[in-house]
């Protein structure tokens, strides 16, 4: 399976114009309060041996293995209880009232407060003289919201409405402990279909992105973004963000730890912020300096692409992967590796920021003569692929060129910087660049980095573009041949 920086696998799961429901789908109404309880999953294996005792919760912990009824009966008994907290979130076209996108989001507690996933409400809160949204609940009750706090870097939203939860769904101040294969509940409005309970397992802590994710293993769909998936007595122990394109029933949940510090954000505020955009570029600007100072705390990797040093980032978050065109019938050979991040921060629809990819292609030919050859490495050279320029979200790219000599080898790099509108303080860097010390090869390299501030993204460009090298190792000559039997000495 090809694999590129640009398509990470994974789907948020707010429905809208991103992620339309099927021709079929989309021409039944969409139904209100209906309850979807899928089959029992295959029995789970046992956590500990039989007989073993379960170990007991940390100090401070609270303990959710409890005693589990049959899954069936679990669902429909625990939706019963939940729908009356349980909310779809609609954002709605000021225009016409016309509906853009839909997603989920719960009631906390007694309290009027909900929370949904930031990428619901986003264009609420990146443009509210555009857009309003409002809530409708499992009896077809609507009202309007009222947008309290953001937190893009997780992917999460806290909203205000005109009525109050019954107390089924439970943020605890303490931490979840929470057990692989332990049985969790997901709940939403799947596809605008109607509210919909869909069971699982929790399966750990998603390391590879850049903040903690929990892997869900059960089935959710668009439109479940920001509804709560929880353990058998109502406890919320993460919430709907995403899943895996690639994978079946493979979703995720984001912990419910920054949900709780989200909350204790909106009790300590005297109001809610009248411009979020500030807000928002303030958190990625907090991520970035994170992100840039956790990728250059050690030096870049060297790796050797035939007689060049390239520079190379393998990590948690960042991975490489490996290709070559050396079985297609082309005048020349292609070897290509690409590193990239396997997550990157969600701003809107048409827009994430946060990520750092790199690709390096050593090119050559025992075919083509020098003049052809340098005629093809001038062809994928490309400095004119980098984003479109008509995009509004960020200015013009503002290009350099320049030729540098590392220790050892000889460059063209150019440099292009894009800012972002609505967030001051961000830039989108990319480096090109290409070697100029031989007729017959050529090392081809880009860097991107995107949501930096100007001095981190010269941090990143510098660190980059000085580890270039030429491999100046020579094979060993060959060992002499030992004497033939009978010979002379």
């Amino acid at each position: 399976m090809k694999r590129t920086a640009a398509a990470f696998l994974l789907f948020c799961l707010a429905a809208g114009a991103a992620s339309a429901p099927p021709p079929e789908a989309a021409k039944r109404p969409p139904s209100t309060g209906a309850t979807t309880v899928p089959a029992p999953p295959p029995h789970l294996p046992p956590t500990a041996p039989p007989g073993a005792a379960t170990p007991a919760p940390a100090p401070g912990e609270i303990d959710t293995q409890d005693a589990l009824p049959p899954p069936s009966s679990a669902a429909q008994d625990l939706y019963a209880s939940a729908r009356g907290d349980l909310l779809q979130i609609r954002m709605l076209l000021k225009n016409g009232r016309t509906q853009s996108t839909v997603g989920s989001g719960f009631l906390v507690g007694t309290g009027n407060l909900v929370v949904t996933n930031y990428h619901v409400v986003s264009q609420m809160a990146l443009d509210p003289d555009v857009y309003t949204a409002e809530f409708v609940d499992t009896d077809g009750n609507s009202g309007p919201v009222e947008l309290m706090a953001v937190d893009v870097l997780h992917d999460l939203a806290v909203l205000r409405v005109h009525r109050e939860g019954s107390g089924f769904f439970k943020v605890p101040e303490r931490p979840v402990k929470l057990t692989q294969g332990q049985r969790l509940y997901s709940l939403g409005n799947p596809l605008d279909l109607g509210f919909a309970i869909s069971e699982g397992a929790y399966n750990g802590v998603v390391t590879r992105s850049f903040y903690d994710q929990l892997m869900f293993g059960g089935p959710i769909n668009s439109g479940m973004s920001g509804g709560p998936s929880v353990t058998s007595n109502g406890t919320v122990a993460g919430v709907n963000v995403s899943k895996r394109r690639d994978g079946e029933s493979v979703s995720f949940l984001v912990p419910v730890k920054y949900v709780q510090e989200l909350l204790r954000r909106v009790a300590s505020q005297p109001a809610p912020p009248k411009d979020f955009n500030p807000l928002i570029a303030a958190q990625l600007l907090e991520h970035q300096r994170a992100m840039v100072d956790r990728l250059l705390e050690e030096p870049l990797a060297i790796k050797s692409m035939g007689p060049y040093l390239v520079p190379v980032r393998e990590s948690g978050q960042l991975r490489c992967w490996g290709r070559s065109n050396v079985k297609a019938e082309t005048a020349y050979t292609l070897d290509a590796m690409s590193c990239a991040m396997e997550s990157a921060i969600y701003v809107s629809a048409t827009q994430q920021t946060g990520h750092v990819a790199m690709t390096h292609q050593y090119i050559r030919s025992d075919n083509l003569a020098r003049l052809p050859f340098a005629a093809l490495a001038s062809r994928l050279f490309r400095t004119d692929k980098l984003g479109s320029a008509w995009d509004r979200r960020l200015t013009k790219p503002v290009c350099t060129e320049a030729f540098v000599h590392t220790r050892t080898l000889p460059l063209r790099a150019v440099t292009c910087v894009r800012a972002y509108r609505k967030f001051e303080g961000l830039y989108n860097f990319t480096l090109l660049t290409a070697s100029t010390n031989a007729a017959e090869s050529s090392l081809q390299s880009r860097l991107d980095v995107s949501g930096v501030s100007y001095e981190n993204g010269m941090r990143v460009t510098r660190a980059f573009l000085g580890s270039f090298g030429r491999n100046l190792r020579r094979p060993a000559a060959p060992a002499p041949a030992p004497p033939a039997a009978g010979g002379k000495r």
